[in-house]
């Protein structure tokens, strides 16, 4: 199950495919619209977005405060360089013009490629098959190629293809969905310089407001013994490319070879963005679209050894994984100054922000599968450290760091701040990511040089959050996870994470003052960092109050949630889910109802701080009271029933994560995948029925569901790559590269492999 094929076209459907069908490479996406575009009448979004390129623009309030965001940040849609128009003895080639005999499309993920194939027939009864490959190099960043090839099937006469590049390019915008964003009311990228010659075609734009500098770049090769003759052409500014008339032959096929290059001034300096370009064009075009197609299924194999899950039993939900596991390769930044959206590259949903979502659900994904890109995000999150020193200014805190709640270059995005700002864990998620990053990669390098700066920084922010209460620190008006119950005292999962980034801050601290005193005091004089602070870290770690129900023996999510009503789940209509669009937030406020998990959340990722009684007593209360309005709720239930002994739950769990976009279960696929919700599936299967968990080295407690054959993962710990098969009677591990390692499994003690 390595193909998702579209073998009829559903124009009502087109939306959804166009994000399911979007090829990428971490720094270009492209949605899966057609190289002619969409049909008259047909509903399309034209997507090719450049990961950390965006335009900003003024937040408006009604009443603005103190700390209140100035401008968000919003992913352009970018110069569209697919166009590629057929022409039958004059007649376009269109959904809305003659007819289309046939029509498949394959999104082969085992190669990285999107195939298409099609007949179509001219009012004037010509029939041609046409062909089309389209792939976004993941070896080279910059670059993307489409191969289009065209054969007449029963007549010989003209024919004429055009290649070119569409820069009126517009981003969505939406007044009643805050998942979507509010775009932008006029065109934002200006026209800066053009470049036309025999074969190649290059455009030069500039964002208004930030100042962003993009080239897109094509070059044109025909390829086939027919005669044809080219010209290039300039339509106004924003568009041009080339046109190629040919004089075919019936039977006989005419290929067009398309290199496409991407640049910005987000990496590049301006002045050489235009060279940059011609020079990728031309090394894309040298090496050759076969050799090119090779590279990338060498790139994609050497992936899918690492990363690939098989499941014997299942074909349905053995598709999806594969599907969201591509998805993210995808979608994740890879440089260290870019990061991984909450919808990828593959749509304008949350208008291209990153959240919580990379180190919480995605980064794992990539630290025991990929552990260098794993590196590559928190590099990104140390990049924008200083803007998150100044956001810590920004709300009166004198000393530390405070991390965006939503976010492209650095800076707060989220205009709506009891749901954004007040989420303070998002310090403690950074910070339990680089916890989670060393354990599994011993790399003291990253620590020196960026991990301890940013612990130290989280954890001293806490101190000035919070405060002591009878011998116990606070921590108040503060959201959690759930953002259906916000500005809350002590909410449990921001405490329990406050401390566990407070407690690794100080052992990092204590660690770098004995192997590496120099770097210590360095980083200590950069930042003022006194003696008195860490021992602080320390105590406040200990004496971390959690609420607590001793009567019911319940995590208590906050100090108030379990005094409140409960929410009228009976009585609430099933179209009125999610609920956050059809109930004022303060209604939501009021009452026990959870939008996601939350301190179900915290008992997973801090496994061994609670034992299984109480994870069950707590799953049994908060798991009614979740509507999994957020696609990052499902994987978190699913996992934890696999735990505490709900495997039908854990596997129903599973399926509406595995599947969500493929299925389009939140309604709202066409505006980007759930990038956090897919790899939630691969945590899933590895925490979730693995039963992994990493404690004093790798858990396993493997279940497996009824009707599997088996199932088997990989996975990348402290330089070993570890294959854990799963079946009916057994469970078996397999070192496959690297020293001996210790690990524990359930019920069988400690094994050594």
């Amino acid at each position: 199950m390595w193909q998702l094929v579209e073998s009829e076209f559903e124009p009502e459907r087109n939306l959804n495919q166009e994000t399911l069908l979007a090829l990428g490479n971490g720094y270009i996406g492209m949605r899966g619209t057609f190289e002619e575009g969409a049909g008259s009448g047909m509903r399309s979004v034209e997507g090719t977005y450049l990961n950390g390129f965006y335009e900003s623009d003024p937040i408006r309030y009604g009443e603005k405060f103190q700390g209140y965001p100035d401008v968000g940040q919003t992913m352009l849609n970018v110069a569209n360089a697919k166009v590629v128009r057929l022409y039958v003895d004059g007649e376009l080639m269109r959904w809305e013009n003659g007819r289309f005999l046939s029509h498949a499309r394959t999104f082969d993920m085992r190669h990285g490629l999107l195939r298409r194939e099609l007949r179509w027939q001219s009012s004037s009864g010509k029939e041609v098959a046409v062909e089309s490959e389209r792939l976004v190099l993941h070896a080279h960043k910059h670059l993307a190629l489409i191969r289009y090839t065209v054969t007449p099937l029963n007549f010989s006469g003209n024919i004429v293809l055009y290649s070119g590049i569409d820069g009126q390019a517009k981003n969505l915008s939406s007044d009643d969905d805050p998942r979507l964003g509010a775009g932008f009311d006029e065109d934002v990228l200006q026209f800066r310089d053009r470049s036309i010659t025999a074969e190649t075609a290059i455009l030069h734009q500039q964002t208004k407001t930030t100042g962003f500098h993009v080239v897109c770049g094509i070059h044109n090769k025909m390829e086939g013994e027919r005669p044809f003759t080219a010209q290039p052409l300039v339509d106004d500014e924003y568009r041009l490319g080339h046109r190629f008339a040919i004089d075919a032959a019936q039977g006989e096929a005419v290929t067009l070879v398309k290199t496409i290059a991407y640049a910005t001034s987000r990496d590049i300096d301006e002045a050489e963005l235009m060279a940059v370009v011609q020079g990728e064009l031309a090394k894309g075009t040298a090496v050759g679209y076969q050799a090119l197609k090779t590279e990338q299924a060498d790139f994609m194999a050497d992936f899918w050894y690492h990363a690939d899950v098989v499941i014997k039993g299942d074909d349905q939900l053995q598709l999806g994984l594969r599907f969201n596991m591509f998805h993210l390769l995808q979608s994740v930044g890879r440089d260290g100054h870019t990061n991984i959206a909450a919808k990828g590259l593959t749509g304008q949903g949350y208008e291209g922000h990153t959240f919580w979502d990379t180190e919480i659900y995605i980064l794992p994904f990539f630290l025991y599968t990929n552990p260098a890109i794993s590196r590559k995000l928190l590099e990104y999150r140390y990049h924008i450290l200083d803007k998150a020193r100044q956001r810590a200014r920004q709300m009166a805190h004198p000393v530390g760091a405070l991390f965006p709640w939503r976010t492209i270059g650095g800076e707060e995005c989220s205009a709506y701040y009891l749901a954004g700002t007040a989420q303070y864990h998002i310090n403690a998620d950074v910070a339990f990511a680089i916890k989670r990053y060393y354990d599994a990669t011993q790399d003291a390098e990253f620590m020196q040089q960026f991990g301890a700066e940013i612990l130290f920084e989280t954890a001293r922010l806490w101190l000035n959050v919070g405060h002591y209460n009878s011998d116990q620190f606070h921590i108040d008006a503060v959201t959690g996870p759930d953002e259906y119950t916000a500005l809350v005292n002590n909410n449990a999962y921001t405490n329990l994470m406050a401390a566990e980034n407070l407690r690794f801050a100080a052992h990092i601290a204590d660690w770098l003052q004995q192997e590496y005193p120099h770097t210590y005091q360095t980083l200590a004089e950069k930042i003022a960092l006194t003696p008195e602070e860490t021992s602080a870290w320390a105590q406040a770690a200990a004496q971390m109050f959690v609420p607590y129900d001793e009567e019911r023996q319940l995590l208590a999510q906050d100090d108030s949630f379990l005094q409140k009503a409960v929410w009228d789940f009976a009585n609430t209509p099933a179209d009125h889910y999610p609920l956050l669009l059809h109930y004022h937030p303060l209604v939501l406020y009021r009452y026990q109802v959870c939008k996601q998990a939350d301190a179900v959340l915290a008992e997973f990722l801090l496994h061994d701080q609670f034992d299984l009684a109480q994870k069950k007593r707590d799953y049994d209360y908060y798991e009614p009271l979740t509507t999994h309005d957020s696609s990052l709720s499902a994987c978190i239930f699913g996992i934890m029933a696999a735990e505490v002994g709900y495997p039908d739950k854990a596997y129903r769990y599973f399926i509406d994560t595995a599947i969500a976009d493929l299925d389009n279960k939140k309604g709202n696929t066409k505006d980007g995948i759930h990038a956090a919700n897919m790899a939630g599936a691969w945590l899933s299967i590895a925490f979730g029925f693995g039963g992994m968990r990493v404690g004093d080295g790798l858990i396993f407690n493997p279940v497996i569901p009824a009707h599997w054959e088996s199932y088997s993962f990989r996975v990348q710990y402290q330089g070993r790559l570890i294959e854990v098969t799963v079946t009916q009677e057994a469970s078996t591990y397999k070192l496959l590269d690297g020293d001996p390692l210790e690990v524990q499994i359930a019920g069988a003690g400690k094994w050594v492999m």
